[in-house]
């Protein structure tokens, strides 16, 4: 927080002291106003917001502690810094008790006195600023806009653009680059209360795609037992993002224009016309224009839906971002897996950045998770030597054909690697395999199938 941003209320019936305070602190940078009692400071509280008040102990309306707890009741958040011309103990620990976080002795000796107090408190509310936004967006499940958009500065200033807009967005972009992410940074800059609302076009089956879109009656098909409202309705006010868009069959795409041209469908098997206001984000890795000339993807659903396209570029051509988005991952894994890794060597971020990353952000991820998985309990800096198995990647990359067969020793390596990652995985989550498979970024059933290879037992 910048000193400009930061409130503070001064508080005393003495105007020569309040008025002083406010020329020390104003000339400092902070936003300063002032007031001669505290049922005036009350009244300016609800309009100025103070992020720090300062109050006299002893004053004929309300006392500093009376005014500190009527705050703290409604404003918890508001810092209290006492001032007091009586030094005793008494005085500072009932102030302390009821929430102040320092007391200066009147008269002011040094402004540097007061300076230091509202400097602490600055420190200490940044602090929790910062601590709070990283844990809500942990909980969220969505990293900082600067680790997101690192590389691609461009693309952060055109959502920044569009985002409040209702055009219809079209992500394009290798697999693993991050779209669903985007999309979802989308939604949160938009203007739309409602859900976000997310459908992966390539994971559902052809015959129940348009279910899954627009719901469908009961009984309009073998196996709906009920009503069952689709992902539009469900995106009512919000978002929707379809996301592998290339891979929507072309009987959907005809309802999905029509949807796109009147904000208008109805549920399979019925006949009530509903509406929707939800936004669309689609999202594809393919080359939609190729799709076209093979009859594969409608043109006019193509120019409805890119009304604003936007480029996502791999993680290979992102410089610096490889650095910046895996320190963030390091952090956030290490805290999931009750670790305490904190950054990454310089040659483990030559060993990173020297890699192509075909998988892009989602490989990086996988790879910063296994080996935070095989890395020393108490270890707090990633070393080179935790990436081996990516080490022989490279290096078996590098190589020309004819010489990959001299270097078979290293793939058994890379499967004794995999093997203890297993191992240390289900021991971690005391052998709940679904768990360990979301840990290592496979899925249960490879996991089964690497447990019975690797003859895995589960140590007693």
């Amino acid at each position: 927080m910048e000193k400009k941003d930061f409130r503070i209320l001064i508080v005393d019936d003495e105007k020569s002291l309040v008025l002083l305070a406010t020329r020390i602190l104003k000339k400092e940078g902070y936003d300063v106003r002032g007031a001669y009692s505290g049922p005036e400071a009350l009244v300016i509280m609800k309009k100025f917001a103070p992020n720090l008040i300062i109050s006299d102990l002893k004053m004929p309306e309300m006392s500093g502690i009376e005014l500190l707890k009527k705050v703290k009741k409604d404003w918890p958040e508001t810092d209290f810094i006492i001032l007091t011309a009586y030094a005793s103990v008494e005085n500072a620990v009932e102030a302390m008790k009821s929430g102040a976080l320092d007391y200066l002795i009147k008269p002011l000796k040094n402004p540097d006195e007061l300076r230091l107090a509202v400097e602490k408190v600055l420190e200490r509310q940044t602090l929790i600023r910062s601590n709070t936004l990283w844990q809500s967006q942990l909980t969220d499940g969505l990293p900082p806009t600067n680790i997101i958009f690192s590389g691609m500065e461009e693309v952060w200033q055109q959502i920044q653009r569009v985002a409040s807009t209702e055009a219809t967005i079209l992500l394009h972009g290798e697999s693993g680059t991050g779209k669903s992410l985007i999309a979802k940074v989308i939604h949160q800059l938009s203007n739309k209360t409602g859900a976000f609302v997310e459908l992966n076009c390539a994971a559902i089956p052809e015959t129940l795609i348009e279910s899954e879109l627009f719901g469908h009656e009961k009984g309009a098909f073998t196996g709906a037992i009920k009503t069952k409202q689709g992902k539009f309705e469900l995106a009512q006010d919000g978002t929707i993002f379809l996301d592998e868009i290339g891979e929507m069959p072309l009987s959907a795409q005809a309802k999905l224009l029509r949807i796109l041209q009147e904000k208008a469908f109805e549920r399979v098997g019925g006949t009530i016309t509903l509406t929707t206001n939800a936004r669309i984000v689609a999202a594809t890795n393919q080359d939609l224009k190729t799709k076209i000339k093979e009859k594969a993807f409608r043109e006019d659903l193509y120019y409805r839906l890119s009304v604003f396209p936007i480029e996502l570029p791999p993680l290979r051509k992102r410089p610096g971002a490889v650095e910046a988005i895996g320190n963030y991952l390091l952090k956030t894994i290490s805290m999931r897996v009750g670790k305490h890794m904190q950054e990454i060597s310089k040659e483990a971020l030559e060993l990173l950045k020297s890699y192509e990353w075909p998988g892009n952000i989602r490989e990086l991820y996988n790879t910063i998770e296994r080996a935070v998985i095989l890395a020393d309990e108490k270890q707090q800096v990633l070393n080179r030597s935790d990436l081996s198995f990516l080490d022989v990647t490279v290096q078996q990359e590098a190589l020309a054909p004819g010489e990959k067969s001299h270097h078979q020793q290293n793939l058994k390596r890379l499967e004794e690697i995999e093997k203890e990652a297993i191992e240390k995985t289900l021991e971690l989550t005391k052998g709940h395999r679904k768990k360990a498979a979301e840990i290592l970024g496979i899925s249960l059933r490879t996991l089964q199938y690497k447990i019975k290879k690797y003859g895995y037992k589960k140590r007693k």
